[in-house]
């Protein structure tokens, strides 16, 4: 196993010689984001819970402990990951999963990713160990510190350790599958958002609406009632498939874009095939068409895109305005002065 001390030379060394260090662990995620060269520095061997207290509903594992490992442990004590992260296959670890910041189909019902990280421990571009935040909520010295590593893709620092706050899992959840119309599902979508429903997913796939309603029986029983139609046995199937995306959708050919816009977004000048979720303001896209009308599209929504799949040597990311780009290079030079971080891996400038 390689320790926090070899990885923290490991880091100088590369420092040292300007030499661009790519973060690798589980590479369940390494087809996201743009492609970028150096040498790879594997932290597979960071893994393990290091401190795991269910009452205070908080772990803290190594960022090289595989997810299965993690949720296996809450599920013993009937609990889970609220922000219901996907996998990408069996070799996802905890630290990938936060530095792409994935949330699954509960995200705008409990939270995203970052909303769950109450520390973190990594090592900066200069080879420091540096340690953020804490085990409880109340602990809010470096909190935001924290919550800057979720999405950065590796380019501030390596994960070492991250402490989350975790959810009891409830104690019924059922899926509902309504066939509506474009014009009825976003209304539904709207007027359930509204209202205090045990929401825990909404997605339309053109055809059938899906709600997912999770929490005390009573509360799930009573939304049934009042939303109607019947449960779909295989409600949880569906979830999973939309989480791993491993549904016939995601199969189809051109490129996948994730498209994040406002919920009440209605249509989208763009062509190809649609999957709307997180209850309108995720949209999922197989597009032909070419990045830059995407990110003008996603613009003019007041969102933003992101090619998923497909990307290869093409734009991925939307393009940021000047004055959050240079916030971005700050940001980068603080944690990483040299630039070894896996280089151009969210944009050619950082």
């Amino acid at each position: 196993m390689t320790t926090v001390n070899e990885l923290a030379e490991r880091v100088r060394e590369a420092a040292a010689h300007n030499t661009p260090l790519i973060i690798h662990a589980g590479g369940s995620k390494d087809f996201l984001g743009r492609r970028t060269t150096g040498t790879t520095l594997d932290v597979s061997g960071l893994r393990g819970i290091v401190h795991y207290e269910p009452t205070e509903l908080v772990i803290t594992a190594r960022a090289g402990t595989p997810l299965a490992e993690i949720e296996s442990a809450l599920a013993e004590r009937g609990q889970m990951l609220g922000f219901e992260p996907p996998h990408f296959g069996p070799t996802a670890t905890l630290g990938g999963t936060i530095a792409c910041g994935l949330s699954g189909p509960a995200r705008p019902f409990r939270g995203a990713a970052r909303d769950f990280v109450l520390g973190t421990k990594l090592i900066n571009g200069s080879g420091e160990l540096l340690s953020f935040g804490g085990e409880v909520m109340k602990n809010v010295a470096g909190y935001d510190v924290s919550r800057l590593m979720c999405g950065a893709y590796g380019t501030l620092g390596i994960l070492l350790e991250v402490s989350l706050k975790v959810l009891p899992r409830p104690a019924r959840e059922i899926t509902l599958a309504l066939e509506l119309e474009n014009d009825a599902a976003f209304a539904r979508m709207r007027e359930w958002q509204r209202d205090p429903l045990p929401l825990s997913g909404l997605c339309y796939d053109g055809n059938l609406l899906h709600v997912r309603l999770s929490g005390a029986e009573q509360a799930v029983n009573a939304a049934h009632r009042r939303l109607g139609g019947e449960i779909d046995a295989l409600g949880n199937a569906f979830w999973k498939q939309l989480r791993e995306q491993c549904s016939a959708f995601f199969d189809a050919g051109g490129d996948l874009w994730r498209m994040s816009v406002p919920p009440t977004t209605r249509t989208l000048a763009i062509t190809g095939k649609q999957l709307i979720d997180w209850g309108g303001a995720l949209r999922w896209i197989k597009s032909t068409q070419d990045a830059a009308s995407v990110f003008t599209v996603a613009s003019a929504a007041g969102g933003h895109a992101t090619r998923w799949r497909g990307a290869g040597a093409h734009p991925v990311f939307q393009p940021l305005p000047a004055p959050l780009l240079a916030l971005h290079r700050r940001l980068k030079q603080a944690f990483d002065p040299r630039g070894i971080f896996n280089p151009g891996r969210m944009y050619p400038e950082f």
